[in-house]
């Protein structure tokens, strides 16, 4: 038997649960990677995108702080909860019972207390400034980022203030400010920007030799967790939920940066996994989650291509800003700017504002969970290529006209009237752990010696 790289869901059927967008959505991401449905949902008007937009948890992190909350665009959070959908239908489990895709999309606003703030992102670290032809979206994440400032903007003076920041974007032409800072390695964006080439929620970047036959039904496979932050986590927390089981691999000098966050937002994705703490140079993986630049990897000796070459069935997810090519594959993003360059933020061009939290983040880790478990289902060695930019920009391209609500406030909290439909705007919700995560290296003695790697 051939497997079809392309198609790892090839002659399986699914019966959408959903027979509204969020089905027809479902539908689309199954059909791409091969899948047969039963009864394809109709792309039909989107009213209920709009009302998932009340329901989400987002409008609440869009908009200005002085005014209400505003409901962001196209029908993202709808594409959340489909692509949830699509993943149950691939695990054949209701994982997540009771909770919608787009709810993930704000939880993490939700555990930290984060709310709008209009061109600054609700985690605080990006802003959206006007240049003087154009805005851009300036992510200062790292104490890193502001020492690159001075060089940025060609001047021998340190920039310490907000104000100072603003001066100086103000008076720079904002393609060449982002062109230069992506040289340098800031995330920074362009509001506006266009993407030059066919969209893609995911890019088949190599494909090696498959097992024999499809896995069998009720197998698990191992997965090793390289990622760090919120899209690669969300991604193997979602595996893991299937039944994987998950070793998260950090380095001893550089772990995981969420380790220093929020511990709520930390062990609600990283419990139950199997913590290991080494200088990164190989893995062993069924199923490798990574969220580096090529370029950082190959530094370590990894060397993605050849390791899906040369070992049948395994599956490599490669998740980074704006892909794998050039020049792209340089460039660094987090998910507020990723969004905004993707096209997802609020206002208008002349004025705009944030729309959710960092956005691109939880998207692409949903998307990367039913990639993932469908080809690694499918027997197929492959290298998979997710950018946080190009699964977003998919999600706003696939029902970009959605109607508008109207909000109000009423007794203490806010509603939507969208089409004679009046619903409340829901605020962000949380999960809590089930457990706290692994501290780091926990694992490291016992994962080493079972599979003989030397201390």
């Amino acid at each position: 038997m051939v497997l079809d790289p392309h198609h790892p869901l090839k002659g399986r059927r699914f019966d959408c649960p959903d027979t509204g967008l969020a089905g027809a959505y479902t539908a689309r991401l199954l059909q791409s990677l091969g899948g047969l449905i039963a009864d394809p949902p109709h792309l039909s008007a989107p009213l209920d995108a709009a009302l998932d937009w009340a329901a989400s948890g987002l409008m609440p992190l869009t908009g200005d702080p002085s005014g209400p909350p505003q409901q962001g665009p196209a029908a993202l959070p709808t594409t959340a909860r489909g692509a949830l959908d699509a993943f149950r239908l691939v695990a054949g489990s209701d994982i997540l019972a009771g909770r919608s895709g787009a709810s993930l999309l704000s939880e993490r606003a939700a555990l930290l207390g984060l709310t709008r703030r209009g061109p600054v992102s609700a985690n605080g670290s990006c802003r959206l400034l006007p240049a003087k032809d154009g805005w851009v979206a300036l992510n200062l994440a790292r104490a890193e980022d502001w020492d690159l400032l001075p060089a940025l903007f060609e001047t021998d003076q340190a920039v310490l203030s907000q104000d100072e920041l603003s001066d100086h974007v103000s008076r720079s032409s904002a393609e060449r400010l982002v062109d230069r800072g992506r040289l340098m390695g800031l995330p920074v964006a362009l509001i506006g920007e266009t993407i030059r080439k066919e969209l893609a929620w995911y890019r088949l970047a190599e494909h090696g030799p498959s097992a024999s036959v499809p896995r069998p039904s009720g197998t698990t496979p191992l997965v090793v967790d390289l990622s760090s932050l919120w899209a690669g986590p969300l991604a193997t927390y979602l595996l893991q939920q299937a039944g994987a089981r998950v070793i998260k691999v950090e380095s001893t000098t550089r772990p995981d940066g969420a380790r220093a966050g929020a511990p709520a937002f930390f062990d609600l994705l990283s419990c139950g996994k199997e913590s290991v703490s080494l200088d990164l140079t190989s893995s062993k993986g069924d199923i490798v989650i990574e969220a580096s630049r090529p370029r950082a990897l190959a530094h370590m000796g990894i060397d993605a291509e050849a390791l899906i070459k040369s070992t049948p069935g395994r599956v490599w997810v490669s998740i980074t800003g704006y892909g794998r090519g050039e020049p792209e594959s340089h460039w660094v993003a987090w998910g507020d700017d990723a969004a905004v360059a993707a096209g997802a933020f609020g206002g208008t061009l002349d004025a705009p504002v944030f729309c959710g939290d960092a956005l691109a983040d939880p998207l692409t880790g949903l998307h990367a969970a039913v990639a993932a478990l469908a080809f690694w289902q499918g027997g197929q060695s492959v290298l998979l290529d997710l950018s946080l930019r190009e699964v977003t920009a998919n999600a706003l391209d696939f029902a970009p006209h959605v109607p508008k609500g109207s909000v109000f406030r009423q007794d203490n909290g806010w509603y939507m009237t969208v089409e004679g439909h009046t619903t409340a705007v829901m605020k962000p919700e949380g999960r809590t752990a089930q457990s706290s995560a692994a501290t780091l290296g926990a694992q490291t003695r016992s994962v080493l010696e079972e599979f003989d790697i030397p201390c």
